[in-house]
């Protein structure tokens, strides 16, 4: 069977493009990765013929497009039931679905005033006012499934979940600019930053050779 086509951009920019990545990758789920540069002279072209949202990610399965992030998740936990992508406790999973889902939906402060960018090192830049309250709020979170969830592993809850893909690409954020973190968020950031398909995605962020000037802070 062939399989399903996961639609990327930029991998030092493409926040959203990391989050079902991860996932796939982290649970060794087929897939064929094709990245479009995201904004160069052929990206509306290019992205017109495979996303209708004119947006990445998007996973192309035969005939089915799926062109939103968290749908690209549950269709991937459809498919492959025997891979643990949520929880199998039902409380569990219902927190684990709440928190991937505030995020998808919110902290829109953060994502604008610290846009992702692996290959910078910009510690004390982006701290606005609402970027701290996003931060304090998503430590508050992230304290909370650990204390509750959390035994087992080093993650949201123990094993490594799409929740924790949900929160890679604000991770990253905060190793790119430096933010100080309470003891367990910062020990969970080095947990996600430490997880393999995470450095795999790194790795290739930082050798690839496009600018896109408006995430690139000075």
């Amino acid at each position: 069977m062939t399989p399903p086509i996961l639609y990327i951009g930029n991998k030092n920019y493409s926040s959203w493009s990391l989050r079902p990545w991860l996932v796939f990758e982290h649970f060794g789920l087929p897939y064929e990765e094709r990245l479009i540069p995201l904004f160069d002279e052929n990206w509306d072209a290019a992205i017109a013929e495979v996303s209708p949202s004119r947006k990445v990610p998007c996973l192309v399965d035969g005939d089915l497009t799926i062109w939103e992030t968290l749908a690209i998740i549950e269709y991937a936990t459809d498919r492959h039931p025997q891979a643990a992508i949520w929880p199998d406790d039902l409380h569990a999973r219902a927190v684990a679905r709440s928190v991937a889902s505030e995020m998808h939906a919110g902290f829109a402060e953060l994502r604008s005033a610290m846009p992702m960018n692996i290959r910078k090192s910009l510690p004390g830049r982006g701290r606005t006012p609402g970027a701290l309250k996003d931060i304090a709020q998503i430590q508050e979170r992230w304290n909370r499934c650990r204390s509750d969830y959390g035994a087992g592993g080093d993650f949201l809850f123990g094993a490594f979940t799409a929740a924790d893909a949900m929160y890679a690409p604000v991770a990253s954020r905060l190793v790119t600019y430096g933010v100080e973190l309470d003891p367990i968020s910062s020990a969970y950031v080095d947990a996600i930053i430490a997880l393999p398909a995470m450095q795999t995605w790194s790795e290739a962020a930082r050798k690839e050779p496009w600018t896109v000037a408006e995430d690139e802070l000075d």
